[in-house]
């Protein structure tokens, strides 16, 4: 009888469970009923896929709608069409989870103990591109080389800026794109329907960007140009860069993270130091970094490279130096003034950082968050009295859409105190290196080199790891991330940065020339920097000294391909060409 009884309630229990299943199948259907039964007789429905839920969001405060909208409106018309808060989310980059990429991994995640050097992958030489479909439809609207060249800082007449990428060195095209080059093709990809986008207009949650008559082309299909920046961004990001020198998205984007709404705020998890991940009121999201140190203060003589503080400025200016150099491979990088009250602790739903807060006895607002270093109540980070100076880094496409695919930097440091890597003790190192996927073939080596370049113009000793988009094999540009350890020391130059350069030897030729270019009195970097400086929200972004050094560092450069050239000839160490796969265009 017993038995009997307890066969009995496992067979409750069970079709209870399948009962509950079957009211989510048809609560989940029932939305998707409903708007096929709206849609007019003989329309196709939405071919776009919808996530079946949306990822919980970094903050503490409720989900809301628009300023005077009652929540349960804001919450219909978030559902009515695509582009809405849930498909724009999984478009932004929580590489945080490491179950979001089993590939790809945040770069301050990564263990000290260096780990092999992953195999190369088979890419396709971006010089030939493949043969294009005769079906192939257009891909966006490409700008052309003649179009004016939109300034990273203040323009007019008498831009210095505005006359650097006039110069033929900086006239660089690259290659028709096809649907191998580009990270998102948005006329076929299911994640870009334009009919989708075009249902998605009538919904005034979404955040219109172009005139209204610019929403829709004549084809019925929704202009790019209706969508968000930051998503305009991840759509312009092709095999050679991350962005065109004429995309006018991009200095919107920098617009954009220096003004947009901040609805909810979270820690990133496993850093070395604090970071926040903002979320914005058009779903785009960024990484801000809090200012925790002044811009004339240096890096104390007695800290180690990975001990050093984070510098909100050094990402500024990285991003600005590195499209001065003509790389473009900084995601877009801004500085704000954040009210540590109204915009991070009235915003967040992460209970950890809000518990944080305090108030210091001077009555300025505090707090200091968890995180490997500097993450304590001596090591606080405290407003004016709750106003804090930040940068805001735009987050890349997410994981799940665009895998990026971590390399172990051959030159990476010990990251030990006593211990010296084998770059550091052995002169040959470059020539093993150069035998080994994927520096053996291409031009990943000269990749290499323009980083190097790079981090020592900044003085940054924290290169690691670096990434890349797997969509493009090896064929492809290296992405710089993590800059903030750079602009510590402007009274000392770290030759050892530049080691790769000095074993290997060589040297893009249309870096060569632009760094050339840079050290003559009427291009002088410094200037340059300044000038591109000057536009941001919380300039002056570099202490003098550290525009000073950027000079300095910069016939450093160039002495050490000079001595290189005497040594080994300027055909061994100058590539001959410009950069594999681009074109000097026609227009001077």
């Amino acid at each position: 009888m017993k038995m009997i009884l307890v066969r009995r309630f496992r067979v409750l229990i069970l079709m209870a469970f399948l009962v509950a299943c079957a009211l989510h199948i048809v609560l989940d259907l029932l939305p998707k009923l409903e708007r096929r039964a709206a849609q007019p007789s003989g329309e196709p429905g939405c071919s776009c896929a919808h996530p079946a839920a949306e990822e919980a969001a970094p903050g503490w405060a409720q989900a809301r709608g628009r300023p005077g909208e009652p929540l349960a409106a804001a919450s219909a018309a978030g559902d009515s069409g695509w582009p809405n808060k849930h498909t724009l989310r999984i478009l932004q980059d929580f590489s945080s989870d490491p179950s979001s990429n089993l590939t790809s991994h945040s770069l301050e995640k990564l263990p000290p103990v260096a780990e092999q050097a992953e195999g190369a992958l088979q890419g396709q030489d971006p010089g030939v591109p493949p043969p294009q479909d005769p079906a192939h439809r257009p891909l966006l609207r490409d700008p052309g080389p003649h179009r004016p060249e939109a300034s990273p800082g203040p323009s007019g007449d008498g831009s210095l800026l505005a006359r650097l990428f006039q110069h033929p060195l900086y006239q660089v095209a690259v290659p028709p794109l096809t649907e191998d080059d580009v990270l998102f093709n948005v006329n076929s990809d299911i994640r870009f329907n334009p009919r989708a986008a075009a249902a998605a207009a009538e919904n005034p949650d979404w955040p219109h960007e172009g005139p209204e008559d610019e929403e829709f082309l004549p084809t019925g299909e929704a202009a790019v140009d209706s969508y968000p920046n930051w998503l305009k961004f991840h759509i312009g990001i092709n095999r050679y860069e991350l962005y065109s020198r004429h995309n006018p998205a991009v200095d919107a984007l920098l617009r954009d993270l220096g003004t947009q709404k901040i609805t909810s705020v979270a820690m990133k998890s496993g850093g070395t130091q604090l970071k926040l991940v903002m979320t914005f009121q058009n779903y785009g999201q960024a990484l801000f970094k809090p200012m925790k140190q002044t811009r004339e203060q240096e890096t104390p003589p007695d800290f180690f490279y990975f001990s050093d503080y984070e510098r909100h400025n050094a990402e500024i200016a990285a991003f600005h130096l590195d499209r001065i150099l003509g790389f473009r491979r900084v995601p877009p990088v801004a500085g704000r003034m954040v009210n540590m009250t109204k915009e991070i602790r009235d915003v967040t739903r992460d209970k950890k950082l809000w518990r944080t807060f305090f108030i210091s006895p001077a009555n300025n607002i505090c707090f200091y968050g968890e995180c490997s270093y500097y993450c304590s109540t001596e090591h606080a980070l405290c407003g004016r009295p709750d106003q804090i100076e930040g940068s805001l880094a735009a987050f890349l496409p997410d994981l799940s859409l665009a895998k990026r695919k971590t390399w172990r930097n051959p030159w990476r440091r010990s990251y030990h105190k006593r211990k010296k890597a084998e770059w550091e003790v052995d002169p040959d190192y470059c020539e093993e290196v150069k035998q080994t996927p994927p520096y053996d073939s291409g031009h990943r080596i000269l990749d290499v080199m323009d980083m190097t370049v790079f981090d020592f113009l900044m003085g940054n000793m924290d290169r690691h790891h670096y990434e890349t988009f797997e969509k493009f094999g090896n064929e492809t540009f290296i992405i710089h991330l993590d800059n903030g350890r750079g602009f510590g020391k402007h009274s000392h130059d770290e030759l050892s940065i530049l080691a790769p350069l000095q074993q290997c030897c060589r040297i893009r030729k249309s870096t060569y020339l632009r760094l050339q270019l840079l050290a003559r009195e009427e291009y002088k970097l410094s200037l340059l920097m300044a000038e591109s400086l000057r536009g941001d929200r919380v300039a002056p972004v570099l202490y003098p000294p550290h525009l000073e050094a950027l000079d300095r560092r910069l016939r450093v450069v160039l002495q050490a391909v000079r001595d290189c050239v005497e040594r080994d000839g300027l055909r061994s160490v100058v590539e001959d060409g410009l950069d594999p796969g681009h074109r000097v265009s026609a227009g001077r």
